[in-house]
């Protein structure tokens, strides 16, 4: 017999003791298999302690720096990208031109967005969303909503970003369990979600207009303090922050050129263009998505869907990319 990883099994190993000497055979069988997963325990081990070392001197090093160079080494064709990267982005950017140049509604992003239209009127727990939920703009309106959020909004005393809203008005308005409705978060290969679905249709019906987060309120201004010290606050086993990576720019994680938030250019065009269409994940993702995936891969513990925290990273984030024309969903690596 074999276990999961195609490996013979101890407890498998048939006990032939009956028939003459097979007993010893037995053993030996045992023995030996035994040794064989000391040896692969070890070789993992060594595997891990390797993988430990190089991950402690990347955090010491930081970011691939891409514009910096070796004595004697040509000057980068683009800073912040290698050739391979470059390559990359501009087969990209024609497949961005090809829908662009026949149908822009053969943008994958689309069926989220269609499938987030009838989540709007649908009912659920007694009410449809556009019959009880204002996003700031008035009851059930949609129209440039997504422009002024992150907001205050005072029934529910913080500040919110569309998918805080939206939750908020299916707890709160909806009557429906807050844990159910997180269970589909984010979308995978298994479920569509409907935070996303209706994330990526709202957004859209801001096509066109600038991000404009208001930072009139107390509680907004606060928000925005917070978000600012969360971006440059270091943490986790790799002592990483939001500006080690977004800090400057001309740095890069593996082939994925960085956006560097103190560039105003680069801050509007990344937050404009979120929920995007992940073509390297097949889905749809949002800006929670966005900074749920950033803390994991700081290795820091998962943070918390429409948190104080998120929440304040996106107000900060916004207030950087003012002034982006809203352009989603849109298509990215």
């Amino acid at each position: 017999m074999r276990d999961r990883r195609g490996e013979p099994s101890v407890t498998g190993i048939e006990n032939r003791s009956g028939s003459g000497g097979s007993g010893a055979i037995d053993r030996r069988s045992r023995v030996a298999v035994l040794a064989r997963r000391v040896s692969l325990c070890l070789a993992r081990s060594a595997a891990v302690a390797m993988l430990v070392g190089a991950a402690a001197v990347w955090a010491a090093a930081g970011p691939v720096d891409a514009t910096a160079q070796t004595p004697g080494s040509a000057a980068s064709p683009a800073a912040g990208a290698s050739p391979a990267s470059d390559k990359i982005d501009a087969e990209l950017e024609r497949f961005r031109r090809m829908i662009d140049a026949r149908d822009p509604f053969s943008n994958p992003g689309y069926l989220f967005v269609d499938r987030g239209s009838e989540l709007w009127t649908r009912t659920a727990g007694g009410a449809a969303l556009a019959a009880v939920c204002d996003l700031g703009q008035g009851l059930g309106k949609v129209e440039g909503a997504y422009a002024h959020l992150p907001r205050y909004f005072p029934d529910a005393d913080r500040v919110l970003d569309l998918e805080g809203r939206l939750l908020w008005c299916m707890t709160n308005k909806q009557g429906r369990d807050a844990k159910e409705i997180l269970k589909t978060r984010f979308s995978s290969p298994d479920h569509t979600s409907e935070l996303e679905d209706l994330t990526a249709f709202i957004a859209a019906k801001s096509n066109g207009q600038p991000l404009t987060p208001p930072l009139d309120h107390r509680r907004e201004k606060q928000a925005r303090a917070l978000g600012e010290a969360i971006y440059f606050r270091r943490q986790g086993p790799w002592d990483f922050s939001c500006a080690t990576c977004h800090g400057a720019p001309g740095k890069r994680i593996r082939l994925q050129a960085l956006p560097a938030f103190d560039d105003h250019r680069q801050a509007r065009d990344v937050m404009r263009t979120w929920p995007a269409y992940r073509v390297s994940q097949n889905t749809l993702r949002t800006m929670q998505h966005r900074l749920y995936d950033c803390f994991w891969q700081m290795r820091l513990p998962a943070v918390d869907y429409a948190s104080d925290v998120t929440i304040a990273l996106t107000v900060y984030l916004a207030a950087k990319g003012a002034g982006g024309i809203i352009e989603t969903p849109s298509i990215k690596r």
